[in-house]
């Protein structure tokens, strides 16, 4: 039985990491209405890139060029600026998604799940007209589901940041910690238009651990790619809609998911 449960635990992660890397990407770059929101935010949140990237060569990559000379050797240049384009790409997403790119990221949720046909999900969050496409369609939000600063998922890289000097597992591991914070961040608003209480929320996110893991893995290692990450910001939010409406359509919430509602009512 253990054995049973680590195989499908494995397929799933599996089937997840290929949603956010190749059916997400490939979803949005066919739905141009799921554009939209995107080339909306496009200019200012890549003014805020190159002015975030250069700050932080002119500030961090020799101090970290010159630890990095003890670890890694010859290659210190390289990877120190390879780990210095990491940090600008989490800077950049923390303060365009703060204070640029909230809620395009969450009209592009919501007009994927309506382009899955889960329109009674969306209008638990928002009004939905009748006429348009995708994102034409998307009225007033009700509920904004992401918080305008996270200290705790900043303090965390920043606690997690020195294993970068371990070469090659060192950043593996950095990625897996994240992406472990990452996977179950990616539906929050999926778990607002549930309404599910913080109770509900774990018991779902324990019982897709593997799947939220790798998924997690795979968007966090895309945004940090310097200038695409904002795109990718997009499409790993397409592929987590993508999930959710998979999750919806095939009825998979877990037993112990719909013993917790039953309490609730």
């Amino acid at each position: 039985m253990a054995d049973r449960v680590k195989q499908v635990a494995v397929e799933e992660a599996d089937r997840v990491k290929v949603m956010t890397q190749e059916a997400g990407l490939l979803y949005f770059l066919s739905h141009k209405d799921l554009w939209k929101p995107l080339t909306s935010r496009l200019a200012p949140t890549l003014t805020l890139s190159v002015g975030i990237t250069t700050f932080m060569f002119l500030v961090a990559y020799i101090p970290q060029a010159a630890i990095m000379a003890f670890t890694s050797g010859p290659v210190a240049a390289v990877t120190a600026a390879l780990l210095t384009l990491s940090e600008s790409s989490t800077l950049i997403n923390l303060f365009s998604r703060t204070f640029l790119i909230e809620d395009a990221l969450v009209d592009t949720f919501d007009g994927t799940l309506l382009s899955r046909e889960c329109t009674n999900l969306v209008e638990g969050g928002r009004q939905v007209k009748a006429g348009g496409d995708n994102i034409a369609r998307l009225g007033k939000m009700i509920k904004k589901p992401f918080a305008k600063f996270a200290p705790n998922a900043l303090i965390r890289y920043i606690l997690y940041l020195p294993l970068n000097f371990i070469p090659i597992v060192g950043t593996f591991i950095f990625i897996a910690l994240q992406g472990k914070r990452a996977g179950p961040a990616s539906h929050t608003r999926y778990f607002q238009l549930k309404e599910w209480s913080q109770r509900q929320r774990e018991a779902h996110i324990e019982e897709h651990r593997g799947g939220y893991t790798a998924f997690g893995m795979a968007a966090f290692a895309l945004e940090m790619i310097p200038f695409a990450n904002l795109i990718f910001a997009f499409t790993n939010t397409v592929g987590a809609a993508l999930w959710a409406a998979d999750l919806e359509n095939n009825a998979t919430t877990s037993p112990k998911v719909r013993e917790l509602a039953k309490k609730a009512e």
